[in-house]
């Protein structure tokens, strides 16, 4: 079982920038599936992004060209730098690893 810690959430005005961070409590080196997923208000869960084996890296198309997922397999940890941020971003943002996640970060985007 792997615990998970996100942090880096906020407020920030719509064209900012965040990055969100996943601590890990156990190496993820050997995990083959990492990543995000992000929940808004009144509506399901739905993937962000994705890196498959070491960097196999996936997106959904809505945030193609603005986020960038990365792992540090030294420290533990996955990374989504997100960038030309919309109100339509604004949610809880969930790491997962494999099939454990974690408890989610608020970021809002608003002016």
């Amino acid at each position: 079982q792997v615990q998970l810690v996100e942090s880096g959430g906020g407020l920030v005005q719509p064209g900012g920038s965040l990055r969100l961070s996943c601590v890990a409590s156990t190496s993820i080196s050997n995990i083959y599936n990492v990543g995000w997923y992000r929940q808004a208000p009144g509506k399901q869960r739905e993937w962000v992004a994705s890196i498959l084996n070491r960097d196999d890296t996936r997106y959904a198309d809505f945030v193609k060209g603005r986020f960038t997922i990365s792992r540090d397999n030294v420290k533990n940890t996955i990374y989504l730098q997100m960038s030309s941020l919309k109100p339509e971003d604004t949610a809880v943002y969930y790491c997962f690893a494999s099939t454990n996640w974690g408890q989610g970060t608020q970021v809002t985007i608003s002016s």
